[in-house]
C-alpha cells in the first residue's frame, strides 16, 4: 500500500494539476511542478539502479540550495530514507552520522566534495555510490545530473507505507555524539498539515527558506508548502547576507519566513537607505523561533514589515511543534513560547519523580504531538528516556503561568542556543579536553546582543603546561564547525569550577557567576 501523504505524493498531485507552476527556485535554479516530479523520479531510478532497497540510508551533505527539495522526494518515492547532515560539521563529525546511520549511498554539494574524500576510507558505503553536484565531475564520484539524464522518468513502483521511515535528524546528545531522531511519512505530512491550519497557508504562498534544509525547521516548512502547492524560494547563499534577504523578499513577493531572532536583528541593523527602498508589502506572516526576541525587536520587526503578522513556535526535531504565540498575543506575554497548538496536545511539567508541578513552579516539558517522532536509531536507552507514556520530551525546564502560557527556564542538559544552533557544552568539553594542556574544562552559554548566547570555555591545565585562548582556538578550529567554537575562554584553578558533592560541575552556577 502506498500512502498518498508523502512528499513524492504532493510533487506529483501537483505536476498533475498545475504543472507549469513554480514549485521550487534558488539563484540558480528554478523547478516547475512538472519538472520537479520528472527529476524526482529519475533520480529515484537512478538510486535504486545502484542497487539500493527502500529502508536504506542516504546521506546528504549540501548547502542550501533547490537540489535538496527533489532529493527528498527522490528518496521519499524510492521508499529511502534521508540523512540530512549539517554542513557546518567537520569530518570526524560527519563520519560519525554516516556510519551511525550506516548509510549506504551519499549525495555530496561539489563546495564539500573535499570533506567528504577526507574521510571516504572511514565510511561504509560502496565507492558507486557517491553521487555528486555542483560542478564537473571528479574521479571517483557518480556525476548526480548524468544519473538522473540517464534514467526514466515514470515513478518506480515502490510502495511506501505511513509509518515508513523519511528521515534519520540527527541532533546533538548531551552525550557528546549526535542520536538520529526517527521521523516516519506520516509524521511530515501530519505536521505539514497542522502547519498550514495554524498559520493560515495557502496556495497561494511563497515561503522563503533561509534556516538550513539540513534542519527540521526547514524541513517541516518545505513540506508544508510542497503539500499545499505553494511556491518555495530557497536562499542559497552559504551564510547569512541581511541585505540579500530582505531583497529577495521583496522581488520574490515572499508571503512568509522563519528566521531566529539574530537574522531579525542583522536585517534591523542595515541603512535605512536599504530599508526604505524596498517593498516588503507582502510578507503577511513571519516567525521567529529557536530563541526568545526581545520587546524592541519585535516592534521594529512590525515597523519594518508594514503587513506582516509575528508568530513564535516552540518545538523540537523529536516532537514537532509544541506550542504557539500567536500575533495578538506577542507583546503582551514577552518571554513565553505561547500555549498549545492543533495536534499538540495537554502539556504536562513534571518533577524528578514524574509528579505534575504546579503553575508558577519549573518541571520538565512533555508534549503529546500527532507527529511526535519514532524513537532514536538504534539506542532504544535514549528513546526509553524521551518518552513518558505518549508523552514526550527532550530535556526542557518550563513553567506554566495562569493563562497557561509556557515560559522556558533552562535546559536539563545545559544546551547553549546561539545564533538558532543548538550547542551541547559536552561535545565542546570533550573536544577541548582532548588538547594535551587541558586539565579540565567546562563550557557555558553567556548572554549575547547578536546570538542570543555565545559560546564560552573555563579551562584549568596541567600542572606544569601552558596555553592561551588562541591555542585553545587553532585546536577547536581543525575539530569542529564553527558555531560550536567558543568565543571566550577563561583559564582558572580547579577550585574555581562549582561543582555538587558527586564531582559534576555546575553549569548553571559557573554561568551565573561569568555573566555577573
Amino acid at each position: 500500500m502506498t500512502t498518498l501523504l508523502t512528499l513524492a505524493e504532493s510533487v506529483a498531485t501537483h505536476a498533475r494539476t498545475q504543472p507549469q507552476k513554480i514549485g521550487a527556485r534558488d539563484s540558480k535554479r528554478t523547478l516547475s511542478y512538472a519538472e520537479w516530479d520528472a527529476r524526482a523520479s529519475r533520480l529515484a531510478n537512478a538510486l535504486l539502479r545502484l542497487g539500493l532497497q527502500p529502508g536504506d540510508r542516504v546521506a546528504l551533505l549540501a548547502y542550501n540550495c533547490v537540489e535538496w527539495l527533489e532529493i527528498y522526494a527522490a528518496l521519499a518515492r524510492a521508499g529511502l530514507v534521508a540523512v540530512p547532515i549539517n554542513f557546518r560539521l567537520k569530518g570526524p563529525e560527519v563520519a560519525y552520522i554516516v556510519q551511525h546511520a550506516e548509510a549506504q549511498a551519499f549525495i555530496v554539494q561539489e563546495d564539500l566534495r573535499a570533506l567528504v574524500d577526507g574521510i571516504r576510507a572511514e565510511l561504509p558505503i560502496a565507492p558507486a555510490r557517491y553521487l555528486h553536484f555542483g560542478a564537473d565531475t571528479p574521479a571517483g564520484w557518480q556525476g548526480y545530473e548524468a544519473l538522473i539524464a540517464a534514467a526514466p522518468a515514470t515513478a518506480p513502483k515502490v510502495g511506501v507505507k505511513p509509518k515508513d521511515l523519511f528521515a534519520l535528524m540527527y541532533t546533538s546528545g548531551t552525550t557528546g555524539r549526535p542520536k538520529g531522531a526517527m521521523r516516519s511519512h506520516e509524521g511530515n505530512a501530519l505536521i505539514a498539515l497542522v502547519t498550514a491550519l495554524e498559520f493560515g497557508l495557502t496556495r497561494d504562498d511563497t515561503g522563503l527558506l533561509v534556516m538550513p534544509l539540513c534542519h527540521a525547521n526547514s524541513l517541516y516548512f518545505s513540506v508544508t508548502f510542497t503539500m499545499l502547492g505553494a511556491t518555495i524560494v530557497v536562499d542559497d547563499r552559504k551564510s547569512f547576507d541581511p541585505e540579500a534577504v530582505l531583497r529577495t523578499l521583496a522581488r520574490e513577493h515572499v508571503t512568509f519566513t522563519s528566521l531566529v531572532p539574530t537574522h531579525y536583528i542583522m536585517m534591523l541593523d542595515l541603512p535605512d537607505a536599504v530599508k526604505q527602498g524596498l517593498d516588503l508589502s507582502r510578507v503577511g506572516k513571519l516567525l521567529v523561533s529557536s530563541a526568545p526576541a526581545r520587546k524592541e525587536t519585535k516592534l521594529a520587526i512590525l515597523q519594518l514589515f508594514p503587513n506582516g503578522r509575528l508568530f513564535e513556535l516552540y518545538g523540537s526535531t523529536e516532537a514537532g511543534w509544541v506550542t504557539i504565540l500567536r500575533p495578538d498575543e506577542q507583546l503582551d506575554h514577552l518571554g513565553s513560547v505561547g500555549r498549545e497548538w492543533a495536534g499538540s496536545g495537554p502539556i504536562r511539567l513534571l518533577d524528578i519523580d514524574g509528579n505534575e508541578v504546579p503553575d508558577g513552579e519549573v518541571g520538565e516539558l512533555y508534549s503529546r504531538t500527532a507527529y511526535a517522532f519514532d524513537g532514536y536509531w538504534k539506542n532504544p536507552e535514549k528513546t526509553q528516556e524521551a518518552f513518558s507514556g505518549p508523552w514526550c520530551s527532550v530535556g526542557d525546564m518550563a513553567r506554566r503561568d495562569e493563562q497557561g502560557f509556557i515560559h522556558l527556564v533552562d535546559r536539563k542538559s545545559n544546551m547553549i542556543i546561539s545564533g538558532g544552533e543548538n550547542i551541547y557544552p559536552s561535545e565542546v568539553e570533550s573536544v577541548l579536553a582532548a588538547h594535551p594542556a587541558v586539565q579540565d574544562v567546562a563550557v557555558v552559554g553567556l548572554p549575547d546582543a547578536k546570538w542570543g548566547e555565545a559560546v564560552h570555555a573555563v579551562i584549568v591545565l596541567r600542572p606544569g603546561q601552558s596555553a592561551d585562548a588562541q591555542a585553545m582556538e587553532n585546536w577547536c578550529r581543525e575539530r569542529m564547525a564553527g558555531f560550536k567554537r567558543p568565543r571566550g575562554y577563561r583559564f582558572v584553578s580547579e577550585a574555581e569550577i562549582p561543582r555538587t558533592a558527586t564531582g559534576k560541575i555546575q553549569h548553571r552556577l559557573l554561568r551565573d557567576r561569568m555573566a555577573g
